[in-house]
Formats: C-alpha cells, structure tokens, sequence
C-alpha cells in the first residue's frame, strides 16, 4: 500500500491511497459576522478583516500538497477558496452544495431579533430540534446533514491518496465535526467554528476521522498592524 507522510509542526497524519485528506476551511470574516446576522444563503462580501484572514491562511497554505479546491458559489467562501488556490496554481471548483445552511425567514436578522419576532421558531432553532425546517424554504438539521454527508462523500471518492481544500460555512463545518467525531444533531456545540481556521479531516468509505482542528496559527503569527510593515 502506498502511502505519504506528512509533518505539519507537532500534527502527524498518513495519508493512503484508500483515504482522502480534507483541509475544511471557514470562509474570512464579513460585516454581519460582526453584528451576529444571519447569513444563510445572502451572498455576503469578505470585509477588511476577513480578505487579511484569506490571505493568511493562504500563506499557511501555501507549502501543503493541495491537488483540489472546492468552494460554496456565495462569494464569502470563494474569495477565500481563491486566495488559497492561487498559491497552487488552481481553479477552484465551485459547489453550490458546499452553502451554509438555508435559514429561511431568519436570514437577515440578528438573534435578537428572532427571539423578539419568532420566539416559538426561535426556540426550536436554540433547542436543535433535527426536523424543524425554518419557513420560507430553509433546511431542517436532517437536511443539512443529507447534502453535507453526500457531498463529502462524492467530494473525498474522487480523490483517493490525495489531500483537497474545502472552503465553506460554519454550518457545514459544524456537520463535518459531529461525522467525524459521532456527536449527536442535538448536542450543544462546544467546539469551535472560527474564519478560516484550518480543520483537518480523513475520509474513507468507512466515514471521516478527525486528525486536526481549529488551527490558528497563521492568524496569530502576524498581528494586524505588523502586516503592512
């Protein structure tokens, strides 16, 4: 069996020919990421912050062996995929399926606003009750974790012994998580899901295995004020 070795500061992983390594990437900070409003399937922009985010997980990047990337269609998570891809010498695939979540009617508002406007939908969404769908054409947990779970899957098969950049949402993240990991839809998530840390997962046909999460470094190294310097 062939196999590759990787030595990514104190992280170690094999990668086989009968495995997938994926690079799970949140797209950069935007304004309503700030103001805690609900994105959903709103195609917002990457702000200040948020293209300095995707610049520096691009150079974080920048030496991994990446042989695909693949990207949510709403332009917070293509910008960033593109960042990461230029370094490569990649077109990034684009994947409609790769979205956040679809919130319906709560796409838009703050959570204070939910609880003032829809308090019984509210509690639902607080609860993670797995059925409960949002009006107006959202995705229920079920269905979000459907799309996700297949698009993995689809994703991963075709690139055995080979590692892919996926950069997507917090929504999809967090489905990625709870796969890897067995945690239940209706568990309080108490892991994080921050812009474009890097999240390493392995896939085979028997499912995703958790080899690395949350990783930060690239956003600590260089403040702000230093990266004009």
């Amino acid at each position: 069996m062939i196999s590759k070795q990787f030595d990514k500061a104190t992280l170690t992983y094999t990668l086989t020919m009968q495995s997938t390594l994926i690079l799970a990437i949140r797209h950069g900070e935007t304004d309503w990421n700030v103001n805690n409003r609900i994105q959903g399937h709103i195609d917002i922009a990457l702000n200040a912050q948020g293209l300095w985010q995707a610049q520096q997980v691009a150079n974080a990047l920048a030496q991994d062996m990446v042989h695909a990337v693949y990207a949510s269609d709403l332009q917070r998570a293509l910008v960033t995929a593109q960042h990461i891809a230029s370094h490569h010498h990649l077109e990034v695939d684009i994947l409609p399926n790769l979205r956040e979540r679809h919130y319906g009617l709560f796409e838009g508002l703050t959570w204070a606003e939910i609880q003032a406007s829809h308090p019984e939908d509210a509690a639902y969404w607080k609860d993670r009750v797995p059925d409960w769908t949002p009006q107006n054409g959202g995705e229920s947990l079920n269905m979000l974790h459907q799309r996700v779970e297949h698009t993995v899957n689809q994703l991963a098969s075709k690139h055995l012994g080979e590692q892919i950049a996926i950069v997507t949402h917090g929504g999809v993240l967090d489905i990625l998580y709870r796969m890897a990991t067995g945690q239940d839809l209706q568990v309080a998530r108490s892991w994080a899901l921050r812009n474009t840390a890097v999240n390493r997962l392995m896939w085979t046909p028997q499912g995703l295995k958790l080899v690395g999460w949350a990783d930060e470094r690239h956003l600590e190294d260089i403040s702000r004020d230093d990266k004009s310097a």
